[in-house]
């Protein structure tokens, strides 16, 4: 993450540094429509599409007037993240624990949906911009003090179990997506294709689960994937019993 010195010589983060002030000429900037713009980049090319050089040309600006704003394109990101993690709906506080994990995880799910670069930018360190730390307080405060999770260290590995799901599913979800996009085949196209190879890797006998999860399990659409693997995390974290 890139960071500024301020006047005492300590690093400070975008999140805590004023925007210059605001000028009407040539063009009206902010870190806001800076970020609006980037986003809007992103959704429409990829992540690739998006550098301070493209973005200043998007809002009619040179370049070095966004480094009023910005010390690097990470920090860019950074807020990028933060604004997606902003259209992501809070539980409310008296929200039961499983409904308002439910209910987080589904929210970052349709904000990766909507915007897929987000999930390219999901796992590693936390994020800190205020939108993410407002996510990961809800996440927590969902458990925390409640039966079997009266220790912050229960509720830290639970809290990561869940969020290690999510981002896994939903990364491969968008993978997903991408690979039918960039080759032109559907799921089913996809199977069509690689069926005969299949089929004659399993008549070997050497893959005799892999057989029967082809051909005798049921084949669930994303949306409802997604939910029975999460109800399924939810399922072990409330079998956890309360501490004596």
């Amino acid at each position: 993450m890139a960071r500024r010195r301020g006047s005492d010589g300590e690093p400070t983060l975008v999140w805590e540094r004023p925007e210059p002030p605001s000028r009407p000429a040539p063009s009206p900037l902010s870190r806001d429509r800076i970020v609006e713009t980037a986003i809007r980049l992103a959704d429409a090319e990829g992540l690739e599409a998006v550098s301070l050089r493209k973005v200043a040309a998007e809002l009619g600006a040179g370049p070095m007037r966004l480094y009023g704003y910005l010390s690097a394109k990470e920090e860019l990101l950074d807020l990028m993240v933060d604004a997606v993690y902003g259209e992501i709906p809070l539980p409310a506080p008296d929200c039961d624990r499983r409904a308002a994990l439910r209910s987080l995880a589904h929210g970052l799910r349709r904000a990766a949906r909507r915007h897929e670069w987000f999930a390219d930018l999901l796992g590693g360190r936390p994020h800190l911009g205020p939108c993410a730390l407002a996510y990961l307080e809800a996440s927590l405060a969902a458990l925390d003090g409640s039966p079997g999770f009266a220790d912050i260290d229960a509720v830290m590995q639970a809290t990561r179990t869940v969020n290690a799901y999510v981002v896994g599913a939903v990364r491969e979800e968008i993978i997903e997506s991408r690979a039918e996009r960039a080759t032109g085949l559907d799921e089913p196209r996809w199977q069509a294709a690689i069926g005969p190879y299949i089929e004659r890797a399993l008549a070997t006998g050497r893959y005799p689960s892999l057989a029967r999860a082809i051909r005798d399990s049921t084949h669930l659409d994303a949306e409802t994937a997604f939910d029975t693997g999460l109800e399924q995390v939810l399922d072990g974290i409330g079998a956890r019993p309360p501490a004596p």
